[in-house]
């Protein structure tokens, strides 16, 4: 079984509330699932969110729409997803988050099936960054989720979920998913007011004719739309990783985004 479980919370520092956002009439966090929803390759999804009361909406979005949600530890992000996909107790655990409206089902389902035929304990398509931030995916074995919640004991390691595992080459198996072309630049994550907007213009652009746009069809606009290639890519990559680890004392070498 292949479960992806989706995190999400609504006390984000530098956009507040941003997973609740409206576009196009409905909030962010759904657009957002929407389009993983059509990746083939998830048996289940599902959302966790804090037991946090400002995450109540979150719950209540996802009961609206169906999508199962489960509340845990708000700081504590590794043993709120790992409490996540316990009772499921899947085989793979693909990790999403809530800040990535755009995201690929395609990718998805081509992160999963390099994952599968490498045999690999973790695989993702930001260790080497090639795809739009935003575009992020992550599948490993549910045993080493296990692993890392058992013995994980730095702040960060229980922030960023799967930090414990690819920071250990040595333990684990890893794999890396790259595309054919270096898009790392664009940015198409939403962590400043000026990502939203960036998103917000996408969609506008794009959903109403073709609900189902690709990442293609975004490129394709883009090279019509030039001033947006740059819109937003003054902000860092991975911040919020870069300060959890600073506080760890931990030299900032990393370009995942965990």
């Amino acid at each position: 079984m292949i479960l992806a479980i989706l995190q999400a919370r609504v006390s984000s520092s530098r956009l507040p509330g941003k997973v609740l956002k409206n576009i196009l009439g409905e909030p962010m966090l759904f657009r957002q699932l929407e389009r993983v929803k059509r990746a083939t390759s998830l048996d289940k999804l599902l959302v966790a969110t804090s037991s946090d009361a400002s995450d109540t909406p979150i719950e209540s979005v996802c009961l609206d729409k169906g999508i199962p949600c489960f509340r845990g530890s708000l700081n504590d992000v590794l043993e709120r997803f790992y409490q996540a996909a316990k009772s499921y107790q899947p085989e793979h655990v693909v990790r999403l988050t809530g800040d990535c409206p755009l995201a690929d089902p395609d990718l998805i389902d081509q992160v999963v099936a390099h994952h599968l035929a490498g045999n690999f304990d973790y695989t993702s398509s930001a260790l080497e960054p090639t795809f739009p931030d935003g575009l992020d995916v992550e599948i490993f074995r549910f045993k080493c989720l296990g692993q890392a919640w058992l013995e994980a004991k730095l702040t960060s390691q229980r922030e960023h979920v799967t930090l414990f595992i690819h920071q250990q080459p040595d333990l684990f198996k890893l794999g890396s998913f790259k595309g054919e072309h270096d898009l790392s630049e664009l940015r198409w994550t939403v962590d400043e007011p000026a990502d939203f907007e960036l998103i917000t213009r996408i969609y506008e652009e794009l959903y109403p004719a073709n609900p189902c746009f690709t990442t293609a069809d975004i490129l394709c606009w883009l090279k019509e739309h030039p001033d947006f290639i740059t819109f937003n890519t003054h902000f860092s990559r991975n911040e919020g990783l870069q300060k959890s680890l600073l506080m760890d004392c931990i030299p900032p070498n990393l370009t995942h985004k965990g």
